[in-house]
């Protein structure tokens, strides 16, 4: 038998709480049991809010260990991201070759509305964040690089969300994609490739170090978060 739809959302939004608060440390085991027992609940409804976190990237699962609060170390960042230039980069040409006034217009707004952002939580910020970079990938037209993307993605956003850095370095960051929507909007020189490590040179060491680009010409310095 599931669960009631509405038990799965209230454990859902307890544990997201308490993984965004700081009581659950990114590579803290979640024990299923245990939580089960702590809200006097069947451990059904927890293993589906645990599967939705998971969804959503504040989880992450180890094979016969359990659940664990997102942790990435360095080199898993740049892992990701070697990866994440190429077909975010594909994802960008494929989105110029599809864009619209109507989807010109769709990126406008969500680029608009995370410069305005003022408060909230670094979680919030990051949905808007990933919002903006799912929507491109959309309009590229190809569901299997939306996916692939998407699975590589959602844990490195909810890793930086985690970090719980101040509002104004979250303002920052969300205020620097306005370049990337330029490349999208054909209104600007660089290259996809450029443009998508220009942006993620914003914000990380080296993530192009796992692939072909690096110690190319288009590994180019970029303003790193700390120096801002």
């Amino acid at each position: 038998m599931r669960p009631p739809t509405t038990i799965v959302n209230y454990v859902y939004d307890q544990l997201r709480e308490e993984i965004v608060s700081g009581r659950y440390q990114p590579g803290t085991r979640l024990n299923e049991s245990m939580i089960a027992r702590e809200m006097n609940i069947s451990r059904i409804p927890v293993r589906e809010a645990l599967v939705r976190l998971r969804e959503h990237g504040l989880v992450m699962k180890h094979d016969r260990r359990g659940m664990f609060v997102t942790e990435l170390t360095q080199e898993d960042i740049q892992r990701i991201n070697s990866v994440r230039i190429i077909l975010e980069a594909e994802a960008i040409k494929l989105c110029q070759a599809n864009m619209t006034k109507k989807l010109a217009a769709k990126l406008t707004s969500l680029l608009d509305k995370m410069e305005q952002w003022e408060s909230g939580t670094e979680i919030d910020a990051a949905d808007m964040d990933i919002e903006f970079h799912r929507t491109i990938w959309s309009i590229a037209g190809n569901p299997y690089l939306y996916n692939t993307l998407d699975s590589l993605s959602t844990s490195l956003f909810a890793h930086a969300a985690l970090q719980h850095v101040n509002v104004e370095t979250t303002k920052w960051r969300l205020n620097h994609h306005r370049s990337l929507l330029d490349v999208v909007l054909g209104k600007s020189e660089l290259s996809p490739e450029e443009a998508v490590l220009h942006h993620l040179k914003v914000y990380y060491d080296e993530p192009e170090k796992f692939s072909s680009l690096s110690g190319s010409d288009l590994s180019f310095e970029g303003t790193k978060l700390e120096e801002a």
